[in-house]
């Protein structure tokens, strides 16, 4: 009966280091993938500027009073993680790559909440507001709709995009200027009306890419059960 019990406690042990194992693998291998996918959860660097979209719960004191976005100069701030959701009353597939010029949303993972923007000005430079927004189940409105402006068939992880709001045609992008108290030298994120404007471009960086479950036209993809 003690051989028994050992060989339980045993045979579960080694059970979870393959579990382990295997996670890791699915990982790593998913890290490897050329494309954002849905799911994903990730930072956005401003190309430019050299700065990651971020967020936290302190909210602006002008304008719309919905929790501030800004921008910040560290990689590791567990603030700056976004998830690449579908928009509102639509679905997409775990992992299935994001197409260029389809609309997503970008969910605050700290805070449960949408990147937004609506026709509000800025605090800094008067442009349109950009915040956050959304109710405890991260479910706001169609101002937290954007669409991935890129050239090519997909949203690849090496190449810089912009995000173009669904609802005002603005862009986000990063306005040169920074705060003070309370959010003291972090930039102030904004929305522009042209493409072509400064700080428009945005590059996928550190984050939990998952990987597509299916192959991309002339691709092999990385399959896992997990």
């Amino acid at each position: 009966m003690d051989f028994i019990k050992l060989f339980n406690v045993f045979f579960s042990k080694l059970l979870a280091v393959l579990y382990v194992t295997v996670y890791l693998f699915h990982v790593t291998e998913g890290s490897r993938a050329e494309y954002v996918t849905c799911g994903t959860i990730l930072k956005l660097m401003n190309t430019d500027l050299r700065l990651r979209l971020h967020s936290h719960d302190v909210k602006y004191g002008s304008g719309s009073g919905q929790q501030s976005v800004t921008a910040v100069d560290v990689s590791d701030d567990y603030n700056s993680h976004w998830q690449v959701r579908a928009p509102m009353a639509e679905t997409c597939r775990r992992g299935v790559p994001i197409k260029c010029n389809t609309n997503i949303r970008l969910h605050h993972v700290s805070t449960k909440k949408n990147l937004h923007s609506h026709y509000f000005q800025s605090p800094l430079s008067g442009h349109q507001e950009v915040s956050c927004y959304g109710d405890e189940d991260g479910e706001g409105d169609t101002g937290d709709h954007w669409t991935v402006v890129c050239n090519n068939d997909f949203w690849r992880r090496d190449t810089p995009v912009k995000f173009r709001h669904v609802d005002t045609g603005a862009y986000l992008a990063g306005s040169g200027r920074t705060f003070g108290r309370p959010i003291s030298g972090q930039g102030e994120i904004v929305g522009i009306n042209s493409q072509y404007g400064s700080y428009t471009d945005w590059q996928a960086k550190e984050g939990l890419f998952v990987h597509p479950s299916d192959p991309l036209p002339h691709q092999h993809a990385i399959h896992s059960e997990l």
